[in-house]
């Protein structure tokens, strides 16, 4: 069994009021869990309006498999209009 973990610093340089961030963050975590049926969850800097950290993670039992949904995972939060990644850091368990 294969657990692979991203964590992603996100800066929010739209966001105005929290409810801006929660908005940003639940349309993006939806998205995340959708196409890639993984687990997606905001980790630290809740009260903060235009800072946030989330984490995803995957389970498979074949690396390549996982390192490919969370890189694909990776390239989909880099995209979003919304957001600046501030950082990235990937974990195998």
């Amino acid at each position: 069994m294969i657990i692979g973990v991203v964590r992603f610093g996100l800066h929010l340089p739209g966001a105005g009021s929290l409810k801006d961030k929660r908005r940003i963050l639940l349309s993006l975590k939806d998205r995340i869990k959708n196409k890639f049926n993984v687990s997606v969850a905001e980790l630290e800097d809740n009260e903060l309006w235009q800072k946030s950290v989330i984490g995803v993670a995957v389970i498979s039992n074949d690396k390549k498999h996982a390192n490919a949904v969370l890189t694909k995972t990776t390239n989909l939060v880099e995209s979003h209009p919304e957001i600046v990644v501030s950082e990235i850091q990937m974990e195998w368990l």
